[in-house]
């Protein structure tokens, strides 16, 4: 196969797959053995075989493939003029008409720091080893902007950590202000921007103490915090809409099928093992363990293969109400649609796994929300042995849990709609659990602050009324869960 073949060759090759390359040294094949990342049509990134060596390969096809070559070519070797810690690039080559490639030595045993991160990530804020792995990226950062260069395309997953030794990679996203100066301030605050930004707004608070680790090994200008923040909050608003435009279409993180007869949106590393649910749902609900069923929802744990999903599928009462829903979005496609909101802004749900719908000529029936099945008590349950006199007070743990958790929905200006009892599940041992949030078909993010505040104080009285307000467990939550402002500003 050559690179032009390979450009129809879809997401999911057939591996090992032999590309023939038309090498300046003479004809050369490349074994790929492992694909890390696909653009369909456009890039092929993987693990290979050549000239008898392991190799990272990145494969450029399509019409814009001599563009992307030439801006990973300049990247890769922007790094390496700099004596910047960057993977040797072996080998490169364009071919008119069919696409380029360029081929790094294969770093074995080398983790990303995003891997370092996710065994850190459910610590306290800003934990010792927390502090580490950050304080690690921002160190490396520090000597990119030392040497005149930033990346654009800035996360954990660009730093690899082999033995002793922290890699950047991805020269396609690399750029340069004059290469061997300082960059200058206004591009530092601009890139540490995107940078923060990528992290839990959890840790905002520790961005001062985080920045040290910066300037310990760039001094270069001085970085005004409040600046700082300001980069972060716009870099944060515009990735959060560029994530939510992808729930609903065919990308590397979701698969889509959208049409008249029909939706289907899935997450692409359970497309596999939720296919027999998504192709016939109704008899594995029925089947499952009934949590709820009739009326306008019915809800069940479906479990298949060792693993266990929930399931809530929204029924079509009668015509009347089929008449009120066919013409707007269903509440299972809301439901998945802020769930994937709460997601990705950190606050704990299960994860929506797929949604579906069936239609008719583009009007809408019956439709289901699949997630994963988070088994734990709910706050009714869990509170509940402390509501008699001298019963004592819940654990601090679950309740720093709650503090958490009423402090994010107004740092993001989300009001749940019914905040029930029941709709909070404690996840997690009991030292370490977060509460999560689950019922979210009239969830909302809110733009103006006089509308949340309303909204967030409903939230707030129907949540307090879990409890009798003549109770000690009344008067503590009462106490502890802050009242919003009207002048509060998301992060």
């Amino acid at each position: 196969m050559n690179l032009a073949e390979l450009a129809r060759a879809g997401r999911t090759p057939a591996l090992p797959l032999r590309i023939e390359l038309a090498d300046a040294a003479g004809p050369a094949s490349l074994t790929l053995h492992r694909l890390l990342r696909v653009l369909p049509g456009q890039r092929y990134v993987g693990v290979a075989e050549w000239r008898g060596r392991k190799v990272l390969a990145k494969l450029l096809v399509g019409t814009k493939a001599a563009r992307h070559f030439q801006r990973e070519r300049e990247g890769a070797r922007l790094l390496a003029d700099q004596r910047l810690a960057t993977p040797a690039l072996l080998a490169e080559g364009l071919a008119e008409g069919q696409g380029g490639w360029l081929l790094f030595d294969y770093l074995a045993d080398a983790h990303s720091l995003a891997d370092a991160w996710l065994d850190v990530e459910a610590q306290t804020p800003l934990s010792e080893a927390q502090a580490a792995v950050l304080g690690e990226a921002l160190a490396a950062i520090a000597g990119l902007h030392a040497k005149g260069l930033w990346q654009a395309d800035l996360h954990l997953d660009n730093l690899l950590r082999q033995d002793d030794v922290l890699y950047l990679i991805d020269g396609g996203g690399v750029q340069a202000e004059q290469p061997g100066q300082p960059l200058s301030r206004e591009r530092v605050l601009d890139n540490l921007g995107v940078f923060f930004a990528q992290l839990p707004p959890a840790l905002e608070p520790f961005t001062e103490e985080l920045l040290v680790h910066y300037l310990l090994a760039n001094g270069e200008h001085a970085l005004p915090l409040e600046a700082l923040l300001q980069r972060v909050a716009r870099v944060r608003r515009w990735r959060l809409r560029d994530y939510l435009r992808k729930v609903g279409r065919d990308c590397s993180l979701f698969s889509a099928r959208i049409g008249a007869f029909g939706l289907r949106v899935v997450r692409r590393d359970c497309e596999g093992a939720l296919d027999a649910l998504l192709a016939d749902p109704d008899p594995l609900v029925d089947a499952g363990h009934l949590f709820k069923t009739g009326g306008a929802a019915s809800v069940a744990r479906v479990d298949r293969q060792g693993r266990s999903w929930l399931v809530k599928r929204y029924n079509v009462k009668n015509p009347a109400h089929w008449l009120k829903r066919f013409w707007r979005p269903s509440r299972a496609w809301h439901s998945w649609y802020e769930g994937n909101r709460l997601a990705f802004l950190g606050i704990a749900t299960p994860r929506p796994l797929a949604v579906l719908e069936r239609r008719f000529c583009w009007l809408r029936g019956r439709a289901y929300l699949i997630t994963e099945y988070v088994p734990g008590d709910d706050i009714i349950a869990r509170f509940q042995p402390y509501l008699a006199a001298n019963a004592g007070v819940p654990p601090e743990s679950e309740l720093v849990a709650l503090d958490r958790l009423f402090a994010a929905l107004i740092r993001e200006r989300i009001s749940h709609g019914d905040l029930k009892g029941h709709n909070l599940l404690w996840e997690g041992d009991p030292e370490g659990g977060r509460w999560s949030m689950i019922d979210l078909d009239a969830m909302c993010q809110h733009r103006s602050p006089r509308r949340f505040a309303r909204a967030y104080a409903r939230d707030r009285a129907r949540f307090l009324r879990n409890w009798p307000a003549d109770s000690g467990l009344y008067r503590l939550l009462d106490a502890r869960i802050p009242v919003a402002s009207v002048s509060a500003d998301p992060a």
